[in-house]
């Protein structure tokens, strides 16, 4: 539209008739010419899981049944991934010796009840010089560990391997500490992975400056600055927990830097609670991330979902489309463009939901790309990963 570079729904010609329709219209016929512009239901389910957390078969404090019992019975999540450092925790055996590994899937194959509660097969991986640490998650309940040249290290090669395995998803551990984090202007395109851990107990990689942050920060290596590369990275979150509490809330005494008590939660949108269902939308990108707060939060731009590439006209118009329930009164549900707040809808504390559609018509770049940020009134926050729209 030549007039305008965003819309609403509300100037439409069904709508535009009831408002100048006389004496024989009322207000639920606007309501009703409204609500028939929304898209169908989502097909998807929401499912919260705790992705980043050690036991004590590296440097975590607890058994391995006490964690998964307690992301099972205490959380009450819906999945659960144990990932332990390879190398087993300063001066101890490594992942691979003394049983370490053959224990670790025995128990994910013990506490996987399908429809219940799901775990996934993973550890943290040392990823020396591109990543300083790598979460690898596993398809399979059962797998062999990733091991190179050198270990606490990949080659370019190496990395290049790894991320071509459809059996396996690579999530960077917060990129944006000074000690171990990562410089994405040095990082190519074809060595970004497709997710990242945008919240821990550490703190926010959101961007740089942002109110929540780790505690020594480095500009450049934030989950947007990715993005700003083109990378077509969507974002889970992960505790990152040494304690007793994956999934709840709690600061763990060490290591210090986890400075936050809020979780890291990841949820996915999925058809069923099954280890194939969770992997596969977590494959697509079809996930996101919060700091505690259980928030549902549907997002789609032509109805297609979080995660999603689409191919457009130039100036198409892109119906977005966003549905939020927080666990809390919400303070602000913000859509960001191109790393950039774009729409921001200042609920105030006045509900705990949230809904809204509004056009965008205006293409800014070959593509662009679109995700949403909430905010509730206690600060507890939620990330969408992206959705891409270039340009045919």
């Amino acid at each position: 539209m030549e007039a305008r570079k965003f819309d609403s729904p509300h100037r439409n010609r069904a709508v535009t008739d009831v408002v100048y329709g006389g004496t024989g219209t009322d207000i639920s016929q606007m309501r009703e010419a409204r609500a028939r512009l929304e898209p169908p239901p989502s097909p998807y389910k929401v499912f919260w899981g705790e992705l980043h957390g050690h036991s004590n078969l590296s440097d975590g404090t607890v058994d391995i049944d006490s964690y998964f019992r307690s992301a099972r019975d205490v959380a009450r999540l819906d999945f659960c991934a144990l990932s332990d450092h390879d190398h087993g925790g300063v001066g101890r055996p490594e992942l691979w010796d003394v049983g370490k590994w053959e224990l670790i899937q025995d128990r994910v194959a013990t506490y996987h009840d399908p429809g219940r509660f799901v775990t996934l097969l993973a550890y943290e991986r040392d990823s020396y010089p591109w990543y300083n640490n790598l979460v690898l998650y596993y398809r399979e309940g059962r797998g062999e560990m990733v091991r190179g040249v050198a270990d606490g290290e990949i080659t370019r090669d190496e990395l290049i391997a790894l991320l071509a395995r459809d059996d396996i998803i690579s999530v960077p551990h917060h990129t944006t500490t000074i000690d171990g984090g990562s410089d994405f202007s040095s990082i190519p395109l074809e060595l970004m992975t497709p997710l990242m851990e945008v919240y821990s107990k550490w703190g926010t990689s959101e961007y740089f400056g942002n109110p929540n942050p780790v505690r020594c920060e480095a500009r450049g290596s934030a989950w947007r600055d990715a993005l700003e590369k083109g990378a077509r990275m969507g974002c889970i979150a992960g505790s990152d927990e040494h304690g007793p509490n994956p999934g709840s809330f709690g600061k763990t005494a060490a290591p210090n830097n986890l400075r936050y008590p809020n979780p890291g939660l990841a949820a996915v949108l999925a058809t069923e609670l099954t280890r194939e269902a969770i992997y596969e939308a977590l494959q697509a990108r079809r996930c996101y991330a919060a700091s505690g707060a259980r928030i549902v939060i549907d997002f789609r731009i032509n109805s297609q979902p979080m995660g999603s590439e689409l191919t457009l006209p130039r100036d198409a118009r892109k119906d977005i489309y966003t549905q939020v329930t927080g666990e809390g009164p919400l303070e602000t549900v913000t859509v960001v463009k191109n790393g950039e707040d774009y729409i921001v809808h200042h609920v105030d504390g006045a509900a705990n939901t949230f809904s809204a559609q509004f056009y965008d018509y205006r293409t800014v770049r070959p593509t662009d790309y679109f995700y949403l940020r909430v905010t509730q009134v206690d600060g507890r926050q939620a990330w969408t990963s992206p959705i891409w729209v270039t340009v045919a």
